[in-house]
């Protein structure tokens, strides 16, 4: 899904200017504001509408995609496979550590951690975007954040995991390694694997992955944050509620939300958001926060709101 020639910096294979400007990602230069595919699972029932939305992402300017097999029990990944066409120049970003539940618990979702259960994750992934090499796929642990913890024998140590994964890369079957839900230990352990990007939670009022996220800057890793308004678990602290973050929304003419996800790229160089939607209006908005841009006065009032612990155990 990604096209052979190298990508630009200013403009993506389309040619349309890269919102947010140019990232790093697996050394290739990719749009700093990309799109996340849970979202689509919504659309079970709407193909049509899901395809339009991928293919109004690629005409935005989108072209980096982060997806799992377990999106949908494979629904999202075959929405991808029949939207995005190779001419389009885009990244897709795979994970494996977790498969569909369908048992009825509070999350649709089970750990599947073992070295076997991630080649198997894979090859569901390869299948069912119809491609033979994923250019990156996230490793998701569950060591932090919010979310499964491990029991039984889905405790697996890190390093049985890169085994696997290093394996799958010199067999060809994926380009590059990313960690999700990471520590700071064991991404310090897992750094001669070749890492790089890191999925953590962390926003504006959640940031006590700042240790991490300056590894991450040091070592030129992609940090790529997850839940980066806050909110989706009761208990974890919302970026819209923010009174900092309502004054700078007013004063320039965009939404919170817009707010929220601006200041996650102009905290860190390294920063590339994923955020997700159905709603091909709301993408626009998304793309569109690129494009904001604070003031020394700004900055340091959004600075200055409080961080509080998103470490919330579900499941």
């Amino acid at each position: 899904m990604t096209s052979s020639s190298t990508p630009s910096p200013e403009v993506t294979a389309t040619g349309v200017p890269r919102p947010g400007g140019a990232g790093l990602l697996a050394g290739r230069p990719v749009s700093r504001v990309g799109y996340g595919a849970m979202q689509l699972e919504r659309l079970h029932g709407d193909r049509d509408t899901a395809i339009a939305v991928l293919r109004r992402a690629v005409e935005l300017g989108v072209d980096h995609i982060d997806t799992a097999h377990f999106y949908g029990a494979g629904l999202v990944n075959g929405l991808i496979r029949e939207a995005i066409r190779p001419e389009d120049g885009v990244l897709v970003v795979s994970k494996v550590g977790a498969t569909p539940d369908s048992s009825g618990g509070r999350l649709p979702l089970r750990l599947a951690q073992r070295p076997e259960e991630l080649r198997a994750s894979v090859e569901d992934n390869l299948i069912g975007l119809g491609i033979d090499h994923l250019p990156v796929v996230n490793l998701r642990r569950a060591d932090t954040g919010p979310g499964l913890r491990a029991e039984g024998d889905q405790v697996v140590d890190i390093d049985d995991q890169l085994a696997v994964m290093t394996s799958m890369r010199d067999e060809g079957k994926i380009g590059a390694i990313g960690l999700s839900s990471v520590t700071l230990d064991r991404l310090r352990h897992a750094l001669p694997a070749g890492i790089v990007c890191v999925q953590n939670a962390y926003s504006l009022v959640s940031r006590a992955d700042e240790d991490l996220l300056t590894l991450c800057v040091a070592e030129g890793i992609a940090w790529v944050p997850y839940f980066p308004l806050g909110g989706t678990f009761p208990g974890i602290p919302k970026v819209t509620e923010e009174p900092a973050v309502h004054t700078a929304a007013q004063a320039l003419d965009s939404t919170p939300s817009q707010i929220g996800l601006a200041w996650l790229l102009h905290h860190a160089p390294n920063t590339l958001l994923i955020p997700g939607t159905a709603d091909a209006g709301h993408l626009e908005a998304n793309v569109a926060l690129g494009a904001i841009t604070f003031d020394d006065a700004t900055l340091a009032a959004l600075d200055a709101v409080p961080s509080r612990s998103a470490d919330l155990p579900i499941g």
